[in-house]
């Protein structure tokens, strides 16, 4: 299953006009849920901005601060990762440029596995959806508006009818909302 999984505003912005997201910083409750389920991926297709944002996990030691923290380290860099990119010419860690159309990486990345794949980057995961080939979208909605800047979703030319599969508040009161395709 190809997943689409990010923190999102109320008003539907996975980052503001400046690309700024310091809005979105876990808590202790929803930093140990993001690392339960990227503990259950088999992979992670990401674009150049998310793969820049992330890799601090793979090259910064002072982000290990305590056991989540290393946990989450320990299981980012294990993860098999593919990234987007026309100007990065090599990448770091357990990843590898993405050397196939969108399509053929996706079937390639849930090939390899027995576990779902995530796919992160707002543009990334606009061409997937319009590709139709997202199984599923899982939304932190975090309590704020940002009032524009990167949207979650791109806009869609012919309705995509979703399963409300799951919903759960945190303490913190981001509400995370689980859907699936119902094609």
């Amino acid at each position: 299953m190809l997943i689409y999984s990010m923190g999102v505003s109320v008003d539907g912005y996975i980052a503001d006009r400046a690309g700024g997201f310091a809005w979105t910083p876990p808590d202790e409750e929803l930093f140990g849920f993001h690392l339960a389920q990227v503990s259950r991926l088999g992979g992670y297709l990401l674009g150049r901005r998310l793969y820049e944002t992330m890799l601090v996990w793979e090259t910064d030691a002072s982000l290990r601060q305590s056991e989540a923290t290393d946990q989450f380290a320990d299981v980012w860099c294990a993860l098999p990762k593919v990234v987007f990119s026309r100007t990065l010419t090599r990448v770091q860690g357990n990843a590898r440029l993405a050397g196939a159309p969108l399509d053929q990486e996706v079937a390639a990345a849930l090939n390899a596995t027995d576990k779902d794949v995530s796919i992160g980057g707002a543009g990334l995961a606009a061409a997937a959806i319009g590709l139709g080939l997202v199984d599923e979208l899982r939304m932190f909605r975090h309590p704020v508006l940002v009032g524009g800047g990167t949207p979650y979703l791109p806009p869609v030319t012919e309705e995509v009818p979703l399963q409300l599969a799951e919903t759960r508040t945190f303490g913190s009161r981001v509400i995370y909302e689980r859907y699936r395709s119902a094609r």
